[in-house]
């Protein structure tokens, strides 16, 4: 009869190494993949049952895809691997020296240790911005900001209120880099082609959509010509664009501007940059800029053996291509997520650990129908057969048959109907729930 560790976590000792995974991100399921045929015992934990594809979660915001389709449970992904566990739960403590990990839901010992939690949002300190703005980290907080954006405009369609009606109508997007750029788009593909039909009473012209970047230009990470190319895409669907522009407060209605310029406006959804989760335990010499966890060239957590950070809770020292830490996007992530589960196996196999080198393959955003922006190794594109690349690059990302064949089915249906099928309040005021 196996021993169980924990009366509450029910995880039985099964005799081979324990590699407990922390976070079921892009990085956190490469881990898991990597070690499905390994004498190890593997076990995740997340605060969620399932794995989310966030590249797509405006798309939900903006009633483009349903919930479920960029959404796939741990569960089904390793039902066939019986050396695979799976807690929701979230980990509140590292205890190093006892090679233990305290959860929401008890305590588990471990032998490697791989955090990959992810991060949150940044604020930058801006505790006004904090309470009123919006973000989009989870499949939650996509649905609420549907919810917001179609509540508002049947709120505005009850109303003789110019000011009132201006301030539903008005949406302000925080952040220059992908996420943003992508929203933005999102929002003036609605105002250009589906609210029009959906509220005639509404004079549209009404509606305006500001993007806000604090530095000197767009997709920052990417090329010159990427990033006039999406500005140009972006002013032609009439988005406002705000560059070298920092907000500086929000109150829920009023937005005030670094250039000394306000806004009004009742949702601003904040996208302008994230931070790590660091989880209590470790050493404070470990933490390093934004909260990101620092590791060696083997994503070791400096000062320990056998604990692990990888992606967006890491921060790798000495890689002088990256001299101030990788970029925080899936890529990476799934890279070290495969290195670091292979350097485990080399450990227990009494191998010697390897390094990590980023390959970078290149970056891309889509501004809206047969608009995107791809600077690839090789060669840089815009335009249609860019929007074509990113559309096959993330529907062959996306976890599961079933999701692949809905997204792609919802790509094809909005791009032939100019429509958005899922235009869907799934809560009421009463209900507590935005």
């Amino acid at each position: 009869m196996p021993k169980l560790i924990s009366t509450r976590t029910r995880i039985a000792d099964l005799g081979k190494p324990r590699i407990i995974i922390i976070g079921g991100g892009f990085g956190g399921l490469e881990v898991a993949k990597r070690l499905r045929n390994a004498k190890v015992q593997t076990v995740l934990f997340d605060k969620y049952n399932h794995h989310c594809f966030q590249p797509l979660l405006y798309q939900v915001a903006t009633s483009g895809l349903e919930s479920g389709s960029i959404v796939f449970p741990f569960r089904k992904r390793f039902n066939d691997n019986d050396n695979f566990f799976f807690r929701l739960g979230e980990v509140t403590k590292i205890n190093p020296s006892e090679n233990y990990i305290e959860t929401s839901i008890g305590g588990v010992r471990y032998d490697y240790l791989v955090v990959a939690n992810g991060a949150t949002t940044n604020f930058y300190g801006l505790q006004d911005v904090e309470a009123n703005a919006l973000q989009m980290k989870s499949i939650i907080d996509s649905i609420k900001l549907r919810n917001i954006i179609i509540r508002n405009f049947e709120t505005a369609l009850l109303s003789d209120d110019y000011e009132l009606v201006n301030s539903l109508m008005d949406f302000v997007v925080v952040g220059g880099g992908p996420t943003g750029v992508e929203l933005a788009g999102a929002l003036a593909e609605l105002k250009l082609n589906v609210f029009p039909k959906d509220y005639k009473e509404l004079e549209l012209d009404q509606m305006d959509i500001h993007l806000i970047e604090a530095g000197p230009r767009l997709l920052n990470g990417m090329s010159e010509k990427a990033s006039s190319k999406a500005l140009e895409y972006l002013e032609k669907m009439s988005v406002k664009v705000h560059l070298n522009c920092a907000v500086k407060s929000y109150d829920g209605y009023t937005i005030a501007l670094s250039t000394g310029d306000t806004l009004i406006s009742r949702t601003v959804i904040w996208a302008a940059g994230v931070k790590g989760q660091p989880i209590a335990g470790l050493r404070t010499d470990s933490l390093g800029r934004g909260g990101r966890i620092k590791v060696d060239q083997s994503n070791r957590v400096k000062g320990y053996e056998n604990i692990f950070a990888i992606g967006d809770a890491a921060i790798m020292e000495g890689d002088t291509n990256f001299p101030g830490g990788h970029p925080q996007m899936a890529p990476p992530a799934m890279q070290q997520g495969r290195l670091v589960a292979d350097n485990i196996l080399r450990i227990i196999n009494k191998k010697q650990i390897k390094p990590f080198h980023y390959k970078h393959n290149g970056a891309m955003a889509t501004v809206g129908r047969n608009r995107a922006v791809v600077d690839m190794k090789s060669f840089k594109t815009q335009g249609f057969f860019a929007w074509f690349i990113w559309m096959f690059v993330h529907l062959i990302s996306i976890i599961g048959f079933k999701n692949k064949f809905f997204v792609l089915f919802s790509w094809l249906w909005s791009y032939f109907s100019y429509d958005k099928s899922n235009r869907l309040i799934i809560a009421r005021p009463k209900d507590g729930v935005q």
